[in-house]
């Protein structure tokens, strides 16, 4: 799956939004009314993706090159404390990846959001969540950086 937007602002004001400590719980509104993320974003480094109810998924940073591309390793889901790497619907998807990757156009950023995804059955329903809701996400991505 493949979202793009042009926002006009430099990389790094929309690297920042995207990964701020303060912006990444507003822009991942779109995905959950109380998202949040426990990472360093350090290459190499677990990251855990929370909804409000403690819930959510166990992630990877597979990459880091600042203000220009970040890759995301799903791994497993987070449970209130339990990991689980096992299950059948985590081995559906476990080890894809979600990169982002930003383009200079001379002062504005091409932001492109890549997930890979088994169009399989299980993941339709999956499929169909995320276009519904990247666009939204990007909006407000969009919205912060131009500020």
């Amino acid at each position: 799956m493949d979202f793009k937007i042009e926002i006009n602002a430099p990389r790094e004001k929309v690297w920042g939004v995207l990964f701020g400590e303060k912006t990444y719980p507003i822009w991942t509104k779109a995905f959950s009314e109380s998202s949040s993320v426990e990472t360093d974003w350090k290459k190499g480094s677990k990251a855990l993706f929370l909804d409000g109810s403690n819930k959510g998924m166990v992630s990877r940073i597979a990459d880091n090159v600042p203000n220009e591309f970040m890759s995301i390793e799903h791994l497993g889901m987070y449970d209130n404390g339990v990991e689980d790497y096992e299950s059948e619907h985590v081995k559906n998807w476990a080890g894809a990846k979600e990169n982002y990757t930003l383009t200079d156009l001379g002062g504005k950023t091409a932001l492109l959001i890549y997930m890979e995804m088994d169009e399989s059955e299980e993941n339709k329903q999956m499929i169909e969540m995320f276009a519904g809701m990247w666009p939204k996400a990007l909006a407000n991505v969009k919205e912060l950086s131009e500020k």
